[in-house]
């Protein structure tokens, strides 16, 4: 791990309490009007954030046409089909999340919607070609972060879909006593999350410069449970995949059974096993995976600090930690992804790498991936300094990778495939231990 590491530990602790102040409820309006097909709030969202949004319609600025009304229009005639939402009523709020492909979702005139994965928020009206009111609605949208919701994890894990909206016109303000509840949770998040980046901090830099607790000291079990709490409801839980039953494609399955097991470092040492694979070409995969927001990682230690520095002062989350350098087809990885909770990314964060494959199927390209989840920090069993730990249950990573891409709808089919001489039981370079069904999620893109 750089010495780099060192410093924007540091920095992100000396913005620690400013991070923290971040945690606070928000209220936000915005002019929604039937002229404009989707308003972009500028909102970026966080698993386990909580919106309430409650709407009112503006003045017909036509004289004679009927005012735009946030429950939608009676007696419309315009075909359900040719509405963004078939099921809502024409005129509606309507909202959508992540990216232009994203299905919108009922609004009305009151709602609570609860994000189940980092997410951003656009604003419409259910309206088709030919709009039958005028005139705009004034949307109050009061965001709850995920430190203020404290039963945030337990919906995330029992949640089925990108965002569970639930309807409620009567729906009435948070009271006294909840805010002051809220308050609370708040003030406690913040000293959470100060203490894990004083023990990421400590255990980064004991290890990196021999000073402080001896390896026995340091343990590996207590720094990788920080890790844990640092994403507790930061990251959606797994959705169960779609997995198709039809058997691959005889050329794809040998070209499969052609490719490494395992990545490598610098110095050779085999390490991560291939565990998933996309068939797309690299536009459509960098899209794909920028709608189920995963982020790519700086290339650059040094770049890193600064982009954190600075981005924590404007008040922005830094989202792109850096990632080591590993090897397939005898070079480095084209791209590193990773996807957290922005304050835990120093210790815990899903992640993996890229490299294309150095063949296609069907006239497309095959990019050919190892994931891993990182939850703490541990020992290098290679030179003594700290490193990511990993969780040694690989496929759940692998499956992570597959159900973003998939509630993202940007996914065809999947299929699981194992092939010859499957990795089942391994260390990775660093010497961490991990384990494996071997099998192979092969994701084809839409």
């Amino acid at each position: 791990m750089p010495r780099q590491w060192t410093l924007l530990l540091a920095a992100l602790l000396l913005c620690a309490p400013r991070l923290t102040a971040q945690t606070a409820a928000q209220d936000f309006t915005f002019q929604v009007s039937a002229a404009q097909t989707w308003t972009d709030t500028g909102l970026d969202l966080q698993s386990g954030d909580v919106l309430e949004i409650s709407a009112r319609p503006a003045a017909s600025s036509v004289p004679g046409a009927p005012a735009c009304d946030a429950k939608g229009l009676s007696g419309n005639a315009t075909p359900a089909a040719d509405l963004p939402l078939p099921t809502a009523p024409a005129g509606a709020l309507i909202a959508r999340l992540h990216s232009q492909g994203a299905a919108p979702l009922l609004v009305g005139a009151s709602t609570e919607l609860r994000l189940q994965e980092p997410s951003h928020l656009f604003l419409g009206m259910n309206l088709a070609s030919l709009a039958p009111c005028q005139g705009s609605l004034t949307v109050k949208v009061h965001k709850i972060p995920a430190s203020l919701t404290a039963t945030s994890a337990t919906s995330a894990a029992g949640a089925p879909a990108q965002a569970l909206a639930t309807s409620d016109a009567t729906k009435s303000p948070p009271s006294s006593a909840s805010a002051g509840a809220a308050g609370g949770q708040q003030q406690a998040r913040g000293e959470q999350l100060k203490s894990q980046l004083e023990t990421a901090a400590q255990v980064f830099m004991s290890g990196q410069f021999g000073s402080g607790k001896t390896d026995s000291g340091t343990n590996s079990n207590e720094t990788s449970s920080s890790g844990n709490n640092a994403t507790a409801g930061g990251t959606a839980a797994t959705s169960p995949l779609k997995v198709s039953e039809v058997t691959l494609d005889a050329g794809l399955r040998h070209s499969l059974d052609s490719l490494p097991r395992r990545v490598n470092d610098q110095f050779s040492n085999l390490g991560d096993m291939v565990n998933f694979v996309i068939v797309g070409n690299q536009k459509d995969v960098q899209a794909a995976l920028d709608a189920a927001t995963w982020h790519v990682a700086d290339t650059n230690s040094e770049k890193a600090v600064l982009n954190a520095i600075e981005e924590t002062f404007e008040k922005k989350d830094y989202l792109q930690m850096p990632m080591s350098t590993l090897y397939l087809f005898g070079r480095k990885q084209d791209f590193g992804y990773e996807m957290a909770e922005p304050i835990a990314m120093v210790a815990s964060r899903h992640h993996f790498r890229i490299w294309k494959a150095p063949f296609t199927w069907k006239g497309q390209e095959v990019w050919v991936g190892a994931g891993t989840h990182d939850i703490g920090f541990a020992k290098d069993k290679r030179n003594g300094m700290v490193t990511h730990k990993i969780d040694p249950g690989v496929d759940g990573e692998r499956d992570n990778i597959g159900s973003s891409l998939q509630k993202a709808n940007k996914t065809k089919t999947l299929s699981y495939y194992l092939p010859p001489n499957p990795v089942q039981d391994a260390k990775n370079a660093t010497g961490d231990g991990y384990h494996s069904d071997g099998r192979l999620l092969v994701v084809f893109l839409q």
